[in-house]
């Protein structure tokens, strides 16, 4: 991929799955914009390519000036902005609806040439979760206003900064147990971070992805307890798994949802999105569509960043290594 003289407007891209998206996109020469609401968060990214080519770029994406202005003299257009739950302002319609609906709009007038949307594994409009019915809600508004646009749907995404592996290592650090929500039967499909960046660029060479969906998921569907032991064999800890009802989870979540300040560690909403697996449809278009066939796999990526859980290090001299 060679973009040497085009601009390519990432928004959300100083998040978990920007930061491996922009190193990628560096390579291929374009100027980057990362598009985002606190640009000195961004700055680290610089690096990542030639002087004056990464440019972190103040934006407000609930007002159309603002989004106009970061896709001024765009060649493409790079959506990742999702939040994982609702707080204030922060709401899923606002950010996988209207934000979406607001950037496609714009870069069809603009005259943008490719727009890549991602968006979420479980996409649903009849979902009983908010979450899962914001973000199809988000993809049909994209289509409508940009009907070329590709569509990504990721299952979890795993990776040294995810909000899933190292969220279970650092609660097992501190809890006896950890919580098997409804039996821990659901099952899931977990994608490297970087397999994902590599799609989103894959896209924008293949004309065959304009208008088109593709559900992204690793190479092993695991279910919830697979991944919470595998979690725990990793940083070398025995720890209770305790299996929580899903009435009880609801209340559990309708409580910790509540908690000021904190990021929620479970939400009704999020309770919700449990009670159905999260894995590729067998008739999808996926990363093979893209050309991808080699994808990570959990086992291989998770210990190079689970390692700082380990008590004494990655290679405890401490006989046995289970606590």
């Amino acid at each position: 991929m060679s973009y040497r003289t085009q601009v390519i407007t990432v928004f959300g891209g100083s998040g978990f799955i920007g930061r491996h998206l922009i190193r990628r996109l560096a390579k291929s020469g374009a100027v980057v914009r990362i598009a985002t609401r606190n640009p000195a968060k961004a700055g680290f990214l610089k690096t990542a390519g030639a002087v004056g080519q990464i440019v972190p770029f103040a934006t407000d994406v609930t007002k159309d000036e603002s989004v106009a202005r970061a896709l001024r003299g765009a060649d493409i257009a790079i959506n990742l902005i999702g939040v994982l739950y609702e707080r204030g302002a922060q709401s899923f319609q606002a950010a996988h609806v209207d934000c979406a609906a607001r950037i496609a709009r714009i870069a069809a007038v603009g005259g943008v040439s490719r727009l890549v949307h991602v968006s979420a594994l479980g996409a649903d409009a009849a979902s009983p979760a908010s979450y899962a019915r914001s973000k199809a809600a988000g993809e049909q508004a994209v289509l409508d206003a940009y009907p070329a646009a590709t569509i990504l749907r990721p299952s979890i995404v795993f990776g040294p900064e995810d909000n899933f592996f190292n969220k279970f290592a650092a609660m097992a650090q501190i809890a006896p147990a950890l919580p098997l929500i409804g039996g821990g039967k659901t099952r899931f499909q977990p994608v490297y971070v970087g397999d994902l960046a590599d799609a989103i660029v894959a896209s924008l060479d293949l004309d065959s992805a304009k208008g088109r969906t593709f559900e992204l998921g690793g190479p092993r569907v695991y279910s919830f307890r697979e991944l919470l032991e595998l979690t725990l064999k990793t940083i070398q800890r025995k720890r209770f798994l305790a299996t929580i009802p899903w009435s009880a989870a609801e209340t559990l979540g309708g409580v910790l949802e509540k908690v000021p300040v904190l990021a929620p560690a479970l939400t009704r909403d999020q309770v919700e999105l449990l009670k159905r697996d999260n894995v590729v449809s067998p008739s999808a278009a996926g990363f093979a569509d893209l050309g991808i066939t080699a994808l990570t796999s959990c086992e291989v990526l998770v210990p190079t960043y689970l390692g700082r859980f380990i008590v004494g290090g990655r290679n405890p001299t401490v006989a046995g290594g289970a606590h």
